[in-house]
């Protein structure tokens, strides 16, 4: 099985996964600790709120003496405070909207602005979950509509950072990654008839993808196969 993060010169061994409780976040890190990866984990147990500006800068700073040569956001949510998603826009709430791109869009930006210091010189890469259905070019069934443009905006987010970060660190690699349909409470009452995957199929295969990666690719949205989704 590929390293995720493969050098020609040095064998990295640290992780940071924030949202480590969750489906995925638990199954990268069980992946990446069976392939010897020193991981270190952040969620809310943890205190780390991404909505909440002030706890994404203390939990970064309680991390400033660490490198960590993948940076992993595995966080995000479809429902907020037990709102299910909209099937039309005349049932926009402007609340709910906001909390939508609080966690999902703003939450990124901020993770981006403390940790993305923390990556390590070289080869680094700091990769976020977003989704498929956050593509515009690929929208053909509408509503969801906070969802949808939350994960468009970090799409937005993840690809301007990357451009910012690549003046730091050439080597750097920041993209979005769309998991797939994966077997997990948030996808529980959503999947429908669409194909599901359990959480530690995905985190292999979003894992192989990142080994797969290079510079040239930094600021793209791809699929847990690693083909590029459409913005």
């Amino acid at each position: 099985m590929a390293d995720p993060i493969p050098t020609a010169d040095q064998d990295p061994r640290r992780t940071l996964i924030i949202g480590h409780t969750g489906g995925i976040g638990r199954a990268l890190q069980a992946a990446l600790q069976d392939r010897g990866w020193t991981t270190t984990g952040l969620s809310r147990r943890d205190g780390l709120d991404l909505t909440d500006q002030d706890s994404v800068a203390s939990a970064a700073n309680g991390l400033r003496d660490q490198r960590f040569d993948l940076i992993f956001n595995a966080t995000g949510a479809l429902e907020i405070g037990g709102v299910r998603p909209e099937k039309t826009i005349a049932a926009i709430d402007a609340k709910v909207m906001a909390a939508q791109f609080a966690l999902n869009a703003t939450g990124v930006a901020l993770l981006l602005r403390d940790f993305s210091p923390l990556l390590a010189p070289g080869r680094s890469v700091f990769a976020s979950l977003s989704a498929r259905v956050g593509s515009i070019g690929d929208n053909r069934l509408g509503g969801w509509i906070s969802y949808r443009a939350a994960k468009a905006a970090q799409n937005q987010i993840i690809r301007t950072a990357a451009i910012e970060i690549a003046r730091r660190n050439p080597q750097a690699i920041v993209v979005a990654l769309h998991p797939g349909t994966v077997a997990t409470p948030l996808t529980r009452d959503y999947a429908g008839r669409h194909p599901t995957m359990d959480a530690a199929a995905s985190a292999t295969a979003l894992l192989d993808v990142i080994a797969g990666l290079t510079p040239a690719d930094s600021g793209g949205f791809f699929d847990w196969k690693g083909a590029p989704v459409p913005w």
